[in-house]
């Protein structure tokens, strides 16, 4: 297979798994496919956020919350989390100012009211000091980039599926399961 098949293959692959859902054993045999991503080739600016649907207890939460996606700058300057107002106004927001220990507890409907809020939260949440570093790391047979918050027992590593897009999966201390995004580069 040539690289250009290789590539579309994958984002043939990503669209069913995101249209239909998928186990997360569905979910790692798909990550482990893809091609490890360096940092400098994702250091490009804004990344819009997304979902893959394993049957994660976190399944909508960021979404419905006004999640936007992450900032990449350099590898030393990364925002974690960029939220969206109901007016589309997007801003970095402090993850330590997020309550990560609702999030599966609460029904993911709570959470609109949330989201038509944002414009009112915004000086309580936003933050303009980069929250997050970017490293090449070893994960699961591969050194890809990988995002360190700072704050945070977190990590989110990547692989690509092509130029433009990103699966993400969040490693976090006491996290059991994983949880599966994707990153689409904002052009």
């Amino acid at each position: 297979m040539v690289a250009g098949e290789s590539v579309a293959a994958a984002t043939l692959r990503l669209a069913e798994l995101r249209d239909g859902g998928c186990t997360p054993e569905q979910a790692w045999q798909f990550f482990d496919g893809l091609a490890a991503v360096r940092v400098e080739e994702v250091t490009s600016g804004r990344w819009r956020g997304d979902e893959l649907d394993t049957g994660h207890p976190w399944q909508g939460v960021l979404v419905e919350s006004g999640w936007y996606g992450k900032q990449f700058d350099s590898a030393d300057e990364v925002q974690p989390l960029l939220f969206s107002t109901p007016d589309g106004r997007i801003f970095p927001v402090d993850p330590r100012r997020v309550p990560l220990f609702l999030a599966g507890k609460v029904p993911v409907a709570t959470l609109r009211p949330v989201r038509r809020s944002l414009g009112f939260l915004r000086p309580a949440l936003a933050t303009r000091a980069p929250r997050a570093r970017l490293r090449n790391l070893e994960f699961r047979g591969k050194s890809s980039a990988a995002m360190i918050y700072d704050h945070l027992p977190i990590i989110d590593l990547f692989r690509r599926v092509d130029a433009d897009t990103l699966l993400g999966v969040m490693d976090m201390r006491g996290l059991r399961d994983p949880y599966f995004f994707i990153l689409y580069r904002d052009r």
